[in-house]
């Protein structure tokens, strides 16, 4: 048997509950996922947190510049196993982000390793900036004698 010694867990325990984080080892309610975002030159890069969690148990859907991130991390003892602690979150994992219109949702990569999902999201062409030329024709100067 796993024994650990931990005199404030009844505490951490207690505190999710009244603050309402998600509860170990239940189903009942989706979690977020930490997540990391910035801009790297051209594209910006949105890193999501989902250690323990099957490459084919995450969906990525884009609809009118809504990304959502749904991932679900199942229990993975077998059959005749007695959980002894159930601390990891089981359960759906959720997450939206509103991108602008200065992104190019329709070219996304995602990539997932140790247990972080990677996407990359390129800043559109008509969002970066440009110079613009300046036409016009030459006005002919002539010096005024008075």
């Amino acid at each position: 048997m796993l024994m650990r010694t931990d005199p404030f867990r009844e505490f951490d325990r207690l505190t999710q509950q009244m603050f309402g984080a998600a509860n170990p080892g239940t189903w009942s309610k989706p979690a977020t996922m930490p997540m990391d975002a910035y801009r790297d030159g051209d594209e910006f890069v949105v890193c999501f947190d989902l250690p323990g969690v099957a490459p084919d148990a995450i969906e990525l859907d884009v609809e009118r510049n809504v990304l959502t991130v749904k991932a679900e991390r199942r229990p993975t003892p077998g059959k005749d196993v007695q959980m002894q602690v159930s601390e990891r979150p089981l359960g759906v994992f959720s997450r939206q982000l509103f991108l602008g219109d200065a992104l190019d949702t329709d070219r996304i990569a995602a990539g997932y390793e140790a247990g972080v999902l990677t996407l990359r999201i390129p800043i559109a062409e008509k969002a970066k900036p440009r110079r613009i030329e300046i036409s016009g024709t030459t006005s002919d100067r002539k010096e005024i004698q008075a």
